[in-house]
């Protein structure tokens, strides 16, 4: 029993050990009143520096070097932290780095407003539910006797963030190879709602219009990185893109055009490139496929033989071709940039490299 006392009672003995030290160190520098003796030890944690005494230039400098999670944790100290640590700056950079080529700019706002809408503010209270810090106060003391209690902003790009990172967010973006390449969509890609597993670090898709036939919507899982890209162009699936390149195209120039089997389908992209309208030995010579009317487009991942092998279409009025046995082509984008290029051509089965 007697140790048990000891046990307890020797943190406090050892913190009035301390006071006593630092009275005497006082009072040896100068008279010191025994009045004041219970207020020196608050004297002395008062004159320890504080990261809120650097200038706000150094301060935002560190603040950038902070990964999501220790921002997050970061913000949870005091209200002026709260306030630096959920600026819209700081949680831009992140939202670039990580998911910057999966969210284009004109679905950023559209996501934003989805989780004010759609998302209540108590599932990004707790950190219990999401592992991250979203929980604000000023002070122990004042959380407990609820005086501070903020909650964050579910417009600010920081609870966008969190959104996407927890799972809570489907947006919109593109999968490459349907079913995984499954025959007949290699070298494609289909428009589809994400959501991200942070455990397995992969994603879910639900095919927006692809609908199974029980009448939910088709689901796919376990879908890794290289498989996504952002919206190419803000229109839709089931809208036709406004062709701009047709005039310009030539042999050898990458596109992407949209396709889909049934009229009433959503469209998906399939990659190709232009190839010439004549046999190649006589284009050597003398060229006239740019000045033609007429494109030829070639899809290699098919075989020679297959009936999506190729296609033809016109540069002037170009529309929505196609029947119910050869499918329906829209519109066609040119790609320049050799990141979309390499990304269309690593998903190319190897007899068409």
């Amino acid at each position: 029993m007697d140790t048990e006392i000891v046990t307890y009672m020797l943190p406090w003995l050892l913190e009035a050990l301390s006071l006593v030290f630092i009275y005497l160190f006082k009072r040896s520098r100068g008279n010191v009143s025994l009045l004041k003796f219970p207020m020196l030890y608050v004297e002395e944690l008062e004159e320890k520096k504080s990261l809120l005494d650097l200038p706000d230039l150094a301060l935002d400098s560190i603040l950038k070097k902070l990964s999501p999670a220790d921002l997050s944790k970061l913000s949870g100290v005091c209200k002026t932290l709260r306030d630096m640590c959920t600026s819209d700056h700081l949680w831009e950079r992140h939202m670039k780095r990580k998911w910057g080529g999966l969210i284009a700019d004109f679905t950023f706002k559209e996501s934003q407003w989805s989780i004010a809408s759609k998302i209540h503010q108590e599932n990004l209270e707790c950190p219990q539910k999401n592992g991250l810090v979203a929980f604000f106060s000023c002070k122990k003391s004042d959380r407990r006797r609820g005086k501070m209690s903020g909650t964050l902003p579910v417009d600010s790009v920081m609870a966008l963030y969190l959104s996407i990172e927890t799972g809570k967010l489907w947006f919109p973006a593109q999968v490459f190879n349907r079913e995984n390449g499954y025959d007949g969509f290699v070298v494609s890609c289909y428009d589809a709602e994400l959501s991200y597993d942070r455990h397995w670090c992969n994603f879910r898709a639900r095919q927006l219009s692809w609908f199974s036939d029980d009448g939910r919507l088709t689901m796919e899982h376990n879908i890794d990185w290289n498989r996504l890209r952002a919206p190419a162009v803000e229109c839709g699936p089931h809208t036709l893109h406004l062709s701009d390149c047709l005039d310009d195209l030539k042999p050898g120039d990458h596109i992407e055009i949209q396709w889909k089997r049934e009229r009433e389908h959503p469209y998906g992209w399939w990659y190709g490139v232009v190839g010439h309208l004549e046999p190649l030995q006589r284009c050597k010579v003398y060229c006239q496929c740019l000045r033609s009317d007429k494109v030829r487009l070639e899809f290699k991942q098919y075989d020679i033989a297959s009936q999506w092998r190729e296609t033809t279409i016109w540069r002037k009025n170009h529309g929505e071709i196609g029947d119910g046995s050869n499918g329906y082509y829209g519109g066609i984008r040119k790609i320049s940039n050799k990141h979309e290029i390499s990304m269309w051509q690593q998903h190319l089965p190897i007899k068409a490299m």
